[in-house]
């Protein structure tokens, strides 16, 4: 990937594997979008598969995070999230995310996000939502249903025995500007009975 290229929708709607690297630096976020909460639940069943939060930080935090000298691993660490869903995960018809974000003193326009799924380095699935308009200065809210890509029952195996080769690339625009990539990791290998109380106790909370 070229380090000085401004990569654009149309750029990662014709990637066909992970990105090698992240395409923007995380100072290229200059709306200051935090994101503050993320829950990903079954439709059907309301049952809760994952849920973080976070606090909002003030403009100095930014700053200082976006000056901070990172090593290639720490911003790894730092820009990827790694989900362990377990084989049932399969199970499901219809994912529902929930994002609770919130914006800093310019208004966002078009704030689009560009999710790519890949099994090594076969694509497996492309979402794309866009929120039209944030108000300076404001807490919002991003709702989003969609099916889950239909696979045969040797691409399901072949994703259960080799955990965290399901990747994925999140990319985010305003306009036709990338301000934010993140990536993630999947693993659906058999939760252990531990991490099935959590998934319980998330499920519990959100009744």
């Amino acid at each position: 990937m070229d380090n000085n290229k401004k990569y654009t929708p149309d750029d990662v709607r014709a990637f066909t594997k992970p990105s090698e690297q992240f395409l923007c630096p995380l100072s290229a976020n200059h709306y200051n979008i935090q994101f503050l909460d993320f829950r990903i639940r079954d439709v059907e069943t309301n049952k809760v598969f994952f849920q973080i939060s976070r606090e909002q930080a003030d403009e100095e935090e930014l700053k200082a995070l976006e000056q901070q000298e990172l090593s290639p691993e720490e911003e790894i660490e730092m820009r990827t999230v790694r989900y362990h869903f377990g084989n049932n995960f399969f199970d499901i018809k219809t994912i529902g995310t929930s994002l609770t974000f919130s914006v800093g003193s310019k208004p966002v326009k078009n704030f689009l996000m560009i999710e790519r799924h890949y099994f090594r380095e076969k694509l497996i699935q492309s979402y794309e939502f866009k929120f039209p308009f944030c108000i300076p200065n404001t807490t919002n809210n991003w709702e989003s249903i969609y099916d889950v890509p239909a696979l045969s029952e040797k691409e399901k195996e072949e994703m259960i025995l080799n955990p965290w080769e399901t990747k994925s690339d999140s990319f985010y625009f305003v306009g036709d500007e990338l301000v934010m990539h993140n990536k993630a990791e999947y693993n659906y290998a058999p939760l252990d009975s531990d991490e099935e109380q959590d998934y319980d106790e998330n499920d519990d909370d959100n009744e």
